[in-house]
């Protein structure tokens, strides 16, 4: 049976951005403030208020899955595919898991108040480069409401604010879990709104959250290319894309096939409406008549769609069923799905060639024998990941020892990959003397 009712106080929280009727302005307003005090806090104040939303986690898991039934629900009724559902639902292992990351965050070392560096001028003067927090950091985001824990505790754990706004879609989920951490947070001395929840207003919501200059320090956006244009349009704040993952294997003529096997199902099958899952599949020409045969016949048996150019669809031989010729467009889509296109290249470098035209800059693997097939494949490839001889799905905050991630970012500047606990930092530099003067 479809629920049609929200459990209670839920509902409530998931139609409007504020119970108290406050404007976006003056939410970012009031994080700004709670930001202060949080820039200073301890280490153990941090810490214990992660513990403290762990803890409720575990005591609430029923109020959270009965609210992310109905969004569940919604989803399927408005046609979300199946890996877009996936990424919505929530279970009680999956619950069990975002308490375990806030558990490996706790075991962290706290990045605020580290010295990067630091040096004595020929004047005397001693200068420190100290890592501080951003501030206020908002995160927008689609579909995924374990981000909302996720976001709000990599932020009270590097000392910043956090402004969740999650979309339409998963509404309850992520009010009862924003909520949850606020009240965590509060429990152990820090302000309620360290953790901000702003939820019901649309697109106008977002451009007022997207115009906040003097309150919020940085916009993350976890989500398609409609929500990275939809920002570009009217940001003010600055904004690190945590973009789209266009991510391709590409098998090289000195690939053990196996292993290639192995890899190509992973990075694809494995989760597949991730921005780190195979989208596209090179194969070096060399090795393509003994390969493909095999990887379409395993990847069709797996329930996945296939696109080939054409020296690809020549080679698909009879397991691997239908595939279709795949169209101009197919080489830039971010299927997120269980759709993969597949091309034969003659060379590492047109390997390289071929992801610099199409990739997104987020992730892509190498399967070689080689070294100097892999040294040429990490060098050339302009990525914010780069593997060799393993699966893209590897590129995750908590994969990568970082506990957890907010996002990965495909720019180039302040952060690049996952968003981890240092990139919600920057710095200042710190300058004593002894009554020096400049002459």
């Amino acid at each position: 049976m479809v629920p049609t009712a929200a459990p209670a106080g839920v509902g409530a929280a998931a139609r409007e951005s504020d119970p108290a009727g406050r404007s976006v302005a003056e939410l970012c307003v009031a994080a700004r403030e709670a930001s202060r005090a949080l820039a200073v806090a301890p280490t153990t104040v941090k810490n214990a208020a992660l513990e403290a939303i762990a803890a409720l986690l575990a005591q609430r898991t029923d109020e959270i899955l009965a609210a992310n039934q109905l969004d569940v629900a919604a989803g399927a009724e408005a046609g979300l595919t199946d890996a877009l559902l996936d990424r919505l639902r929530l279970d009680q292992r999956r619950v069990t898991a975002i308490a375990g990351a806030l558990s490996a965050l706790v075991a962290l070392g706290d990045p605020v108040g580290e010295i990067i560096e630091g040096w004595r001028l020929p004047n005397g003067l001693d200068i420190r480069k100290q890592r501080v927090p951003l501030g206020v950091v908002a995160v927008i985001y689609e579909a995924r409401p374990n981000v909302t824990i996720d976001a709000a505790a990599l932020c009270l754990k590097s000392g910043n604010a956090v402004v969740l706004r999650g979309s339409s879609t998963a509404a309850h989920s992520n009010a009862v879990l924003a909520a949850l951490a606020a009240e965590a947070a509060q429990s152990q001395g820090l302000p309620a709104a360290c953790v901000t929840h702003v939820s019901g207003g649309g697109r106008d919501e977002l451009a007022e959250l997207a115009t906040q200059r003097d309150t919020v320090d940085l916009i993350i956006p976890r989500g398609g290319e409609e929500l990275k244009a939809a920002l570009q349009a009217v940001a003010r704040v600055p904004v690190i894309y945590a973009a789209a993952g266009n991510c391709h294997v590409y098998v090289d003529a000195g690939a053990d096939l196996d292993r290639a096997e192995s890899i190509v199902l992973n990075a694809k099958v494995q989760r597949p409406g991730v921005c780190n899952a195979a989208e596209k599949l090179l194969v070096h020409a060399d090795v393509a008549a003994g390969f493909l045969p095999r990887i379409f016949s395993s990847l069709r048996a797996a329930g996945v769609q296939l696109r080939a150019d054409e020296r690809a669809l020549a080679l698909a031989g009879p397991g691997a069923g239908e595939v279709r010729l795949a169209s101009a467009e197919d080489w830039d889509t971010e299927y997120l799905d269980l759709t993969i296109a597949v091309a034969v290249v003659d060379s590492v470098a047109d390997a390289i060639a071929h992801i610099g035209r199409h990739g997104s800059g987020h992730s892509e693997a190498i399967v070689t024998a080689d070294v100097d097939a892999a040294r040429a494949f990490q060098l050339g490839v302009d990525a914010a990941c780069v593997y060799v001889n393993a699966s893209t799905r590897f590129t995750d905050g908590g994969e990568f020892g970082m506990g957890a991630e907010i996002g990965n970012s495909t720019q180039k500047l302040h952060a690049r990959g996952p968003i981890g606990l240092r990139e919600l930092c920057t710095y200042k530099y710190l300058v004593e003397g002894d009554g020096h003067v400049r002459s």
